[in-house]
Parts: C-alpha cells; structure tokens; sequence
C-alpha cells in the first residue's frame, strides 16, 4: 500500500492578500464629475447647435479635455493590501511590495519612498494645510479642556456651566471635529500597514511603474486633431 507525499508547508503557494483598502480624494472626485458635466454640456451643444467648423473643434476639445479631466480627478486611487502598495496617479500606475518602501513622507504632499531612493507622490492623498492647520487648533483646544478637567462634550464634570453655554454645555461642542487632517490620518495608516507588512519576503518583486497609454493616447488624439483645425484655418 503506498501513501501520497503532501507538499510541504513550504512549497505552498503564497495565501492571497485580503481586500484592498482603498484611498480616493473625495473633493477631487466631486469636482472631476462637476467639470465632466460642464464640458460634456458645452461640447454637445457646439456639435448640435455649431455652424461650419465650431461642431469639429468642439469634438477635438472633449478628445483633449476629457481624457484629462478624468485622469487628474477621477482617477487617482491608492490601493493598499498586505502585500502591496499600488499607487494610481494620473498618468501612471506604481506598484510597490512592502518590502521595497522605505517609508510614506508628508509634507506640502504626501509621498511613498523606496528603499532604491525613488520617490512617487500620492495624488489620491491631497495635502490640505487649511484642514491640518483646523486639526491643530481642535488638538490644541482639546489639551487645553484636558488639563481644566472639561470633558469632549464641554461639560465640566460639576454642577456648574462651564463657558457661554447653558447646563453645562460649552459653545465650543460647535467646534468639535478630529483632531487629525483626514489625509494625514491616511498616511498614518499606510504606515501602520508599512509597519505590519514591510518585512515580509513572501511576496518578492520590485517596484513597477506602468504608463497610462489609455489616457495619453486619447489626448494626443485629440490635441493633434485640434492643432489640425487650427492650423487650416
């Protein structure tokens, strides 16, 4: 009677990493949609309603523009798993295993470093000073109730009204948001992820960096037809 050899632990395939966590610009994605809208309604117009050579110019436009529109708006994601960091930016697509990033900077924008010293922005994860500067104050503001003993809420905790509020309630529940900008709290958990994930050899590769031709060649298509139109007079 013979018995079957099982593979070893060893040579068995890699598990697959869990599902994405994924990272989008909501502002951006708001703002894309609303200028698709407005130059898809001035485009459609001009071939409808335009007159001698206004219907071709306008369909070169949208060639040119909506490519563009679309890549910088809608877009950019950044897509994060166990295993990999995968950064679609406008134009191209970066693809990094944990173990080939060194680190995730922020600054005047949020930036994934890799241990070769090439450097991506993430797009997806805008930078806004105004709202990092908001967090601040809330954080300040929230030591500062800290140490007078008022809870988040604004109550004191005692019998008395605390602030210009009335049974105990503070004015400042008004103010009361995170104390953290939205994309920093992005970057902090891509770092957490980077910690948890960053050693890890079971995944070997490199980073790779994709062109969007499916973006680039629409455009080109239509810039050209344009300068075409131009040029003929």
């Amino acid at each position: 009677m013979t018995t079957q050899d099982h593979p070893s632990p060893a040579s068995q395939p890699p598990a697959p990493a869990g599902r994405d966590r994924v990272y989008r610009s909501p502002l951006g994605l708001a703002g894309g949609v609303l200028l698709l809208v407005v130059v898809l309604w001035l485009g459609f117009d001009a071939l409808i309603q335009g007159d001698g050579r206004t219907p071709w110019l306008a369909l070169a436009g949208m060639i040119l523009v909506v490519p563009l529109v679309t890549a910088f708006t809608l877009r950019p994601a950044v897509f994060a798993n166990e295993d990999r960091l995968r950064v679609r930016n406008p134009l191209r697509v970066i693809t990094l295993p944990w173990s080939e990033v060194a680190g995730l900077r922020s600054g005047y924008s949020n930036e994934v470093v890799t241990k070769s010293g090439g450097k991506y922005q993430l797009w997806a994860v805008p930078v806004s000073l105004r709202a990092r500067k908001k967090a601040a104050r809330r954080q300040q503001r929230a030591a500062a109730d800290a140490a007078r003993g008022v809870t988040p809420g604004g109550s004191t905790g005692g019998l008395a009204p605390s602030g210009l509020g009335l049974g105990g309630f503070s004015l400042r529940g008004a103010d009361a948001g995170p104390t953290r900008a939205a994309t920093d709290q992005v970057i902090d958990d891509l770092r957490e992820m980077l910690e948890r994930h960053g050693e890890k050899e079971t995944v070997p590769g490199e980073v790779t960096v994709r062109w969007a031709y499916e973006v680039a060649a629409p455009a080109v298509a239509g810039a050209v037809l344009l300068a075409i139109l131009l040029a003929v007079g």
